[in-house]
């Protein structure tokens, strides 16, 4: 039996000495594990005396990790012990075993320790619902607590520190991230971003000498709290600001692309021309339901005479005398009627309609005339403006003018009738739109190689026909060209430039270079930048989204430098 309790003590407290297993009883859903302890004394922890006298003993009971999916619960027996030393003000004291318990303690340290975890990860809700399912009853606000009792972790003395804000409610409070630019370890959170709170911090860090920072005004002025350190300013945020300088000058110059000469478009193949419907074949309805054109003159009624049939013209009555003939000729080949409608692709019956006339134009027998439109009695007069204007007047000026003399339709009805029944006059097509100033901005900021053949075509003619457009580029390439190949000594001459070609928006970034021109020259020389800054900034965000945005700033900061 005692092999199975001291085997019980190494599985239950493998890391803990000092500890020994009396009993383990199972009550339902709960694991009671009886143990007392075997140190023979205990220092003070108000003088850290030693003493072996026993005052008393008595029970805790600590909620430990779960023990096979139950509930585990210690029965754990402490001594309380006699301070030896007259001077301290304890009379007593209790034992405490190191990595298990604690003063005040309700659970063991390795429960504590494991909330932490949970919390640290999960954060309230989320950990909680883990918990419950791993065997550990707890709350959302333990988790929490937990998180909070965490220390902080420990840095080395950092050299180089990046710099950046993040959004602790975005567009209304911003606080301060610090990396360290070498580690890319998150080493504090200012609950503020202006120059006075950064300024604090860095004149407890005399031993930073590299601060890779953005162009923001609150970082520049804080940065004269660490004189011995190089001020960098941030490539990415460099080529940010100047397409925003850019896009300045391209919306000023826009309008000189009016005078571009735009290519005319190409003719749609003819294979790919749709079919006029004049020419189609018949449909299987037959061609009888189709209406009569309104440019050939209406029937009388139905007691139309074939001299009066005859006099018809236009589309429908030519289409009717050609398929009278072909029908007839069929017949005349000794073709059935179904072998017709086959051959034809029509219906039986509208083959047996032609076949059964004896002439084409009993075919228009009995259609009912067309009843005149509203637009009947001014007609004259749209055709008598119309010339007279040789097709200058527009529609909405007949539309009224005609609305005055007591026409009661739409606007679409003298529309439709006129560009059916009017002479057209050529007009060209409308010249294509202009390119919007975003996408002129990134014909002139993106890579060469990532523009289609299409963009580049299009940037050669916008260029070729604004000088100042031109300008626009070859600075922008001449300052990608110092960003990308390290040619920071080049910037003063670039400004200059810059400065002297009167651009509206790149003049202006120009010449603000000027005010932090040792930071942007050694941002534009060295290797460091605020990149990793900007992936920390995004783990923040994950963190925030995880809360909630239901958490303050201690524990976000907790969170942050922990998990980071």
């Amino acid at each position: 039996m005692s092999e199975i309790i001291y085997e019980m003590r190494d599985l239950l407290f493998p890391q803990v000495p000092g500890v020994e297993v009396v009993a383990v009883r199972t009550a339902g859903t709960t694991v009671r594990v009886e143990a007392r302890c075997t140190a023979t004394g205990g220092a003070c922890p108000g003088c850290d005396g030693w003493s072996e006298r026993v005052h008393s003993s008595y029970l805790r009971f600590p909620v430990d990790l779960p023990v096979a999916g139950r509930r585990a619960e210690m029965a754990l027996r402490v001594r309380r012990f006699l301070c030896a030393s007259p001077a301290c003000g304890r009379r007593t004291f209790v034992e405490q075993i190191p990595g298990l318990t604690r003063r005040h303690g309700r659970v063991t340290e390795r429960l504590r320790q494991m909330l932490g975890t949970i919390g640290l990860a999960l954060a309230g809700r989320a950990g909680a619902r883990l918990a419950e399912q791993t065997g550990i009853m707890t709350s959302r606000s333990t988790l929490l607590r937990r998180v909070m009792d965490l220390p902080d972790p420990a840095h080395a003395e950092p050299t180089a520190v990046g710099v950046d804000d993040f959004a602790l409610r975005r567009g209304h409070v911003y606080g301060t991230v610090i990396i360290d630019a070498e580690t890319h370890q998150v080493l504090d959170l200012l609950p503020e971003r202006d120059a006075d709170t950064l300024a604090l911090w860095l004149r407890t860090h005399p031993e930073i000498e590299v601060l890779c920072r953005d162009r923001a005004g609150a970082y520049a002025d804080a940065t004269t709290a660490a004189p011995q350190a190089l001020q960098v300013a941030d490539r990415f945020h460099l080529w940010q600001n100047l397409t925003t300088a850019v896009e300045k000058t391209v919306a000023a110059h826009r309008s000189c692309l009016h005078e571009c000469p735009q290519e005319p478009e190409e003719p749609e193949p003819a294979w790919e021309t749709p079919a006029s419907p004049d020419t189609d074949g018949p449909e299987t309805d037959g061609p009888e339901t189709a209406s009569p054109d309104t440019d050939g003159p209406e029937t009388d009624g139905p007691d139309d005479t074939g001299e009066a049939a005859e006099a018809l013209a236009g589309r429908f009555a030519q289409r009717a005398r050609e398929h009278h003939e072909l029908v007839h000729e069929l017949l005349g080949q000794g073709m059935g009627i179904r072998h017709i409608a086959r051959h034809l692709g029509w219906g039986r019956h509208t083959v047996q309609r032609y076949a059964r006339a004896a002439r084409w134009q009993d075919m228009v027998k009995g259609r009912k005339p067309r009843r005149p439109g509203k637009l009947a009695p001014y007609v004259s007069y749209l055709e008598q403006r119309w010339a007279e204007t040789e097709g200058r007047v527009t529609v909405l000026a007949l539309h009224r003018e005609i609305t005055e003399r007591g026409f009661h339709g739409s606007y679409s009805t003298v529309r439709d009738w006129t560009r059916r029944n009017l002479p057209q006059t050529a007009r060209p097509a409308p010249a294509p739109p202009l390119p919007s100033v975003r996408e002129i901005t990134g014909w002139l900021v993106r890579h060469p190689g990532t523009l289609t053949e299409e963009e580049e075509l299009l940037r050669k003619s916008a260029l070729a026909h604004c000088p100042e457009l031109r300008t626009a580029a070859e600075l922008t390439s001449s300052f990608a060209e110092m960003l990308t190949t390290l040619g920071g000594e080049d910037l003063p001459d670039w400004i200059t430039e810059a400065a002297a070609s009167k651009l509206p928006g790149i003049s202006t970034f120009a010449t603000g270079l000027n005010s932090d021109v040792d930071a942007v020259t050694a941002g534009l020389t060295t290797d460091w930048n605020s990149g990793p800054v900007e992936g920390a900034v995004n783990r923040i965000k994950m963190i925030k989204r995880q809360m909630f945005g239901r958490a303050g700033f201690a524990l976000l900061r907790k969170r942050v430098l922990l998990a980071s």
